[in-house]
């Protein structure tokens, strides 16, 4: 068995459409890219949505001119899967290789991908052809019975229900088992079933969760996508550990995803929203995550005398005495005793000078929690957090 973990990036985690909304930025705008790497070290891409330029601006700037090879899953057809191919920089290199797979569409026959993958960069939708892309390319077609062994890894692939087929995959690693179902809408038996055999004892649950309950109710049934409560359903009844609600929808503010993350994890255990720079770790103790840092505003030193409140990692509320070290607009550093959760909200109590605003001589800050690393002292957490909005009170409930 290798000993090595295995690492799950998140490159991509929108549905629909990219967005660069201001109001999107904390989760993210791309559409949906996953890279996973397996403990013998062998590369996997999940579509090819926006998020994939950005992993290919990302190996080039790490590894320059090092070969790069790949085995790419694209799930189905749709835009927001497919549109990042002709932006990414490793296909334009030859000593690059990659090997694709997806279904035979009965639309368009045999070599499907091939052919959309050509058809995307024909005149008059791209201004050069596919031929300017040098690196080997092989394409093979898998169906939704197909099980398939990549190096130490064993991949198998199921039908789900959305529109024009879609097929989720469920990845066994040395490390741990990762299910990535993203486009599907709960209601028809037979891929229900299939579902729940991609998630069952899965380590890391990728669901689509685009629409809320009340939208897959109403007016997004029929649409190919789930919500929050069939996800955490589906890990429920089949035993997944860490569900990860992903595919959000291109209109949901971070303000809505946190309402829905919230929801979600007072049904659930382990629950996280898919964001851009995310990074899943498995093979240790227990599942690592690692959220990307997300400053935007200038960083200052500083000393405000605050008051913390939030939920441990096992749900635990918590009340805790700290002062603010350094001071973004848009964020803060604290130091804490207690280890809060990923994706959770603190409320932040800062002493401020009494003024119009502060007649109390307190600054009201709801925030969320996005990194942690150790502190300055072995009991100490180091907490990065991204301040949403001022408000005139505490909120309860996690």
């Amino acid at each position: 068995m290798d000993s090595a973990p295995c690492t799950l990036g998140f490159w991509g985690v929108r549905g629909s459409t990219p967005t660069v909304d201001r109001e999107n930025w904390r989760y993210g705008g791309n559409t949906a890219c996953l890279e996973l790497v397996a403990p013998d070290g062998v590369r996997f891409i999940l579509d090819c949505g926006t998020g994939l330029r950005m992993l290919g601006n990302r190996w080039r700037e790490k590894h320059a001119d090092q070969p790069m090879q790949a085995h790419i899953f694209v799930t189905h057809y749709h835009w927001d899967h497919i549109q990042g191919i002709p932006f990414f920089v490793p296909f334009y290199a030859e000593q690059n290789r990659f090997h694709f797979y997806s279904f035979r569409s009965e639309r368009l026959g045999p070599h499907s991908l091939q052919r959309v993958f050509e058809a995307q960069m024909a005149s008059p939708y791209f201004p050069v052809d596919p031929g300017v892309m040098s690196a080997r390319r092989e394409f093979s077609e898998v169906a939704g019975e197909d099980r398939l062994r990549i190096g130490s890894t064993t991949v198998l692939a199921r039908w789900l229900n959305h529109p024009q087929g879609c097929l989720g995959f469920r990845f066994e690693t040395a490390a741990g088992t990762i299910a990535y179902a993203t486009d599907n809408e709960p209601g028809h038996a037979e891929l229900d079933r299939n579902l729940a055999e991609l998630a069952a004892d899965a380590d890391i649950f990728i669901n689509d969760a685009q629409y809320t309950p009340e939208q897959l109710a109403s007016s997004r049934r029929g649409w190919g996508h789930s919500s929050w409560l069939e996800g955490v359903k589906i890990a429920r009844a089949v035993g997944a550990k860490n569900l990860v609600l992903f595919h959000h929808d291109p209109d949901s503010t971070d303000a809505l995803v946190d309402d829905i993350l919230r929801r979600a994890r007072q049904e659930f255990a382990s629950v996280f929203a898919a964001a851009e720079g995310m990074v899943m770790r498995l093979g240790e103790e227990e599942v690592g995550v690692v959220m990307r840092a997300a400053r935007t505003g200038q960083r200052r030193e500083a000393f405000f005398r605050a008051v913390v409140h939030g939920f441990t990692e096992d749900g635990r509320a918590f009340e805790e005495k700290t002062a603010v070290r350094d001071l973004q607009v848009q964020g803060a550093l604290l130091y804490l005793a207690h280890r809060p959760r990923l994706q959770s909200e603190l409320q932040v109590l800062m002493e401020a000078p009494v003024d119009d605003l502060h007649p109390d001589g307190r600054v009201r800050l709801r925030g969320y929690v996005v990194r942690r690393e150790p502190g300055p002292e072995a009991h100490l957490t180091a907490v990065g957090v991204v301040f949403t909005e001022e408000q005139g009170g505490a909120r309860t409930g996690e």
